[in-house]
């Protein structure tokens, strides 16, 4: 076997292998992109479960607003 042929067959399987995930990737981004999570409001049940955590870390303490931050 010459070392061409290795080559050629590396370099193949190399070519193969980024078209393959190449499609891979844009099919995800299709998939990702047409079931998006919808945005929900957040309830009452996660204000209080936030409220009792920081009454129990830090005692008589009240809660006036709540932010997400990114």
């Amino acid at each position: 076997m010459n070392s061409t042929d290795i080559l050629s067959i590396s370099f193949s399987a190399f070519v193969t292998v980024f078209f393959v995930l190449s499609c891979l990737a844009i099919f995800m981004n299709i998939i990702v992109k047409s079931f998006a999570v919808k945005k929900t409001e957040t309830d009452a049940a996660i204000y209080s479960a936030i409220a009792s955590a920081y009454q129990t870390i830090y005692p008589g303490t009240k809660i006036t607003k709540i932010e997400e931050t990114k």
